[in-house]
């Protein structure tokens, strides 16, 4: 365990790419950090000596449960769901409801939109120009810190933040099974409560395709990211294709990461 009250947190440091392992300590995933303790804000500031904080939540979800500051770290929010479009649509979910999923995931699994929005979240991250333009924003400000270490979280730490950490394995030059891996570690955090609300879903009458937004939601879908991912492919060849296309992140950029986040065995 890295922290005392943040969830959901790994280090990328210690993964394999090709003859290459990702230094440890300098790029750092977790949910949101309103619940730290002092000790993990003391431990972020003084033994990663973290210098920024990218907040991928709303700005409702992060002004309901604002981070703590970390000494020494800039904060930036960076909202990647374009939220403002939903509420167009009138497909948007209210915010009180986000902040408190699990009390009303059981009945909205039976609802067709939640059906299709766990369909459609990972796409939607990965297509949206708004979402490219905050993640682009991420990639650059990476580039910018060269020392310390940077830290990204969402509310929960594995939707917004696995697209996020998946876009920083891509640009080191991680397989697909590398980067599904670390995705996929979210669910051993949170199966417990996901296997306690998909019993609710059998007593409710429910069946696997309500189940499996029980688990998009509440863990992360594996199926649903790997779509992503095929999106990616197939449209920019790459995760590093689709950096380059879409938020200027070039040959020399991807190089600059390489050399300060791989160290050689």
């Amino acid at each position: 365990m890295l922290f005392q009250n943040i969830v959901n947190a790994r280090d990328l440091g210690g993964i394999r790419i090709g003859d290459r392992t990702v230094r440890e300590g300098l790029l750092l995933r977790t949910a949101h950090l309103h619940d730290a303790s002092d000790e993990d804000i003391m431990k972020l500031s003084r033994d990663y000596n973290l210098k920024r904080v990218f907040d991928f939540r709303s700005y409702p979800e992060a002004s309901m449960q604002p981070d703590r500051p970390v000494p020494g770290a800039e904060y930036l929010l960076l909202p990647t769901l374009d939220t403002a479009a939903e509420h167009q649509s009138g497909e948007a979910i209210p915010e009180t409801m986000w902040l408190d999923l699990p009390k009303h995931i059981v009945n909205l699994s039976f609802m067709k939109l939640f059906k299709e929005k766990a369909k459609a979240l990972y796409p939607s991250l990965i297509l949206s120009e708004f979402s490219q333009l905050q993640y682009a924003t991420f990639m650059n400000l990476i580039l910018e810190t060269e020392e310390g270490a940077v830290l990204w979280h969402c509310s929960q730490g594995k939707d917004r933040t696995g697209i996020g950490a998946a876009l920083i394995l891509g640009a080191l030059g991680a397989d697909r099974e590398t980067i599904v891996k670390d995705f996929d570690r979210s669910n051993d955090n949170y199966r417990p409560l996901v296997e306690r609300l998909c019993a609710d879903v059998d007593a409710a009458g429910g069946g696997e395709e309500e189940k499996e937004v029980v688990r998009a939601f509440m863990g992360v879908s594996v199926k649903n990211f790997c779509h992503g991912l095929d999106l990616i492919d197939a449209n920019w060849g790459s995760i590093p294709g689709y950096l380059e296309e879409q938020m200027g992140i070039d040959q020399s950029d991807l190089h600059k990461l390489r050399a300060r986040y791989l160290v050689s065995d």
